[in-house]
Formats: structure tokens, sequence, C-alpha cells
């Protein structure tokens, strides 16, 4: 029964599913996904963000931040103070600490749940213009 459980819950061990999706030709490019949340007053959680804000800045200059921003609510109408931050790292563990130490996190303003993501699939395209330095993201 034990067994079973743990079959049900878990499709298959994630560096198995990993090496499958690139033998079969997917990107197979492993990030990991900082789901912010907010646990403090909407007052506390936006004096923070000056100093969230460098932080992020920080990693994406030492070459640690793929993608951050904003989430909406269920709706997609309003704000709620949450976030999603995804990081570049070798482990779990190092991009545990990347987002623990996020001002947001260590001051207890906002918690996370951290996640491997593994992209496989998808369309980016950028338009760099030389000359005026825009960057176009679609």
């Amino acid at each position: 029964m034990i067994g079973l459980l743990h079959q049900e819950k878990h499709m298959v061990a994630w560096n198995e599913y990993k090496a499958t999706a690139k033998s079969r030709g997917a990107l197979a490019f492993e990030v990991f996904v900082a789901e912010s949340t907010p646990v403090k007053a909407p007052d506390e959680v936006k004096s923070v963000l000056p100093d969230h804000l460098a932080y992020i800045q920080s990693l994406e200059t030492a070459g640690k931040l793929l993608m951050a921003g904003p989430l909406s609510d269920d709706t997609g109408d309003e704000m709620q103070g949450a976030g999603m931050i995804i990081l570049k790292a070798a482990s779990m563990d190092e991009a545990r600490a990347l987002a623990a130490n996020d001002p947001m996190h260590s001051t207890g303003a906002r918690t996370f749940k951290l996640r491997k993501w593994l992209v496989n699939e998808g369309n980016l395209s950028l338009s760099v213009g030389l000359s005026t330095g825009s960057v176009t993201v679609s």
C-alpha cells in the first residue's frame, strides 16, 4: 500500500524525467521557481520593496536571475504583493539560499515556495535596438 501511495503521488524521479526529456530532443533547461507570498501587511511589504528590487538586480547582474515580477490575484485584476522569481542555480540548495536572502523573505514580509521547473517547450523572441539600447521581448 505504501508503494502504491508513492506511485500515485510521484510520476517518476526528477532526474530520470529530465534525461528522458533531453533524449527526445526537448530543451530540458532546469531553473528554480520561487513563488513569493506576502505574510505581512501591505504597507510592510511595500517598505521592503526598494531593498528587494536592489537584491533582484544583484541576482540579475550575477547571472542568477532568469525572470522576476509580480503576480496578480486569481481574477487578474488586483495586486496582492505576491511575486515569482525564476532563478538559475546549480542545485536546489543554492536556489533556496538565493531566495532566502531576498529581503522580502529574510525580513519575513513574504514567504516562498521553491520548485524546480524543467523548461521543455516554448518560444521567446528578442528584438534589440543597437543604436537605441531598447529591448523588446515577445
